[in-house]
């Protein structure tokens, strides 16, 4: 099934393209030119959420973003199961279709785990990861218990009934106030209960997919922990608390971490500024952009073989590590920090720990 939607060229200056995946035909955006970033969303989420990555971006790099199955303009096949595994698989298709090669990730809330799933099945292809507001292990107990609710026959028939993600979970977990013309960017592409199943699903998966993500506490730090890495995290996320970020970043050696204050669980949305900026700061190495060969972290420097086997041993909590749970310290009344970095901005061997990960 095609939903019938037109994004605003004002709102969405992208060309649409399509790619005939093993369940059904997906739209994807396929912006500038250099090394290849997928960006992968989450939930009720589509390629549009990084509408303003993306204007900031393509002049240096190719910006691949992907709507899943069941998201965004792309089909809403009757016989798929709109599982993360299924996500993952179809993206991963959609990688190999084009080509990519020595290309980046970047994901956020569900697009964590599809865009590691795709990176760890081709881990020798991956040039360098960036995450936010996203995890990639086993859920913890509040989450677990957010995956109940939302799975009940009560928030499901809100979920597909009432659009329920859209019109209240979003707002909530925004601390950018969308236009009207925004808003309906979402909307539309959700237009009713039909299409909404893959909306519904994601919150089971929570649960469901708990073997994938444990697969992925272990690939993770395993196949892609050397790689450079940028952690951005919106900072008053309601869900994602701050104390998650020393978990993802043990994950790999070296990661650099920029803490949006005022951004919460949607950062795209909130910061992509910010996020823009960062991202081209730490990339600014290498044909156009990104992270040359000769710089990538030495495997076998005494460094990262003390990092290694101090995994092995019971880690000590540091409560003034970044993302210990402290939020940002008072501020001066019209005050306007810039995001909080850890890590060397600077020098790109500092953007790669190796990992294990909701808090």
């Amino acid at each position: 099934m095609r939903i019938d939607f037109t994004p605003n060229p004002t709102l969405f200056p992208f060309e649409s393209n399509w790619f005939d995946s093993s369940a059904g035909q997906m739209h994807y955006v396929d912006e500038g030119s250099g090394t290849p970033i997928l960006l992968c969303h989450g939930n009720p989420t589509w390629s549009f959420l990084y509408r303003g990555i993306i204007t900031r971006l393509r002049d240096r790099f190719r910006c691949v973003a992907v709507d899943y199955l069941g998201f965004g303009l792309s089909d809403r096949p009757k016989n798929y199961g709109y599982t993360i595994e299924e996500h993952a698989r179809t993206t991963g298709e959609l990688v190999d279709h084009l080509g990519l090669d020595g290309f980046i990730i970047m994901g956020q809330d569900w697009g964590g785990p599809v865009s590691t799933t795709v990176a760890t099945r081709r881990a020798d292809r991956v040039l360098g990861v960036v995450l936010g507001n996203t995890w990639f292990w086993p859920a913890t107990a509040s989450f677990r218990l957010f995956s109940r609710v939302m799975g009940s026959r009560f928030m499901q028939r809100k979920i597909l009934e009432e659009n329920f993600f859209v019109e209240r979970i979003m707002p909530q977990a925004s601390a950018k106030r969308l236009s009207e013309e925004e808003r309906e960017h979402y909307r539309r592409v959700q237009p009713t209960p039909e299409v909404r199943r893959g909306i519904a699903e994601m919150p089971k998966q929570i649960i469901d997919a708990t073997p994938l993500l444990e697969r992925l506490s272990r690939e993770v730090a395993a196949k892609l922990g050397s790689k450079p890495t940028l952690i951005t995290w919106g900072m008053k996320d309601p869900a994602f608390r701050p104390k998650m970020i020393s978990r993802m970043r043990q994950a790999f050696i070296d990661p650099l971490v920029i803490e949006l204050t005022r951004a919460k669980h949607y950062i795209q949305e909130d910061a992509p500024e910010e996020i823009a900026r960062r991202g081209r700061e730490a990339l600014r190495v290498g044909d156009p952009l990104g992270w040359p060969r000769d710089l990538r972290p030495d495997l076998d420097s005494p460094l990262v073989v003390r990092r290694r086997l101090a995994r092995q041993l019971p880690r000590a909590r540091t409560p003034h590590a970044v993302g210990a749970g402290c939020g940002p310290g008072r501020q001066r009344r019209g005050h306007h920090p810039r995001p909080r970095v850890s890590g060397n901005g600077k020098d790109p061997r500092a953007l790669a720990r190796p990992g294990r990960g909701p808090a």
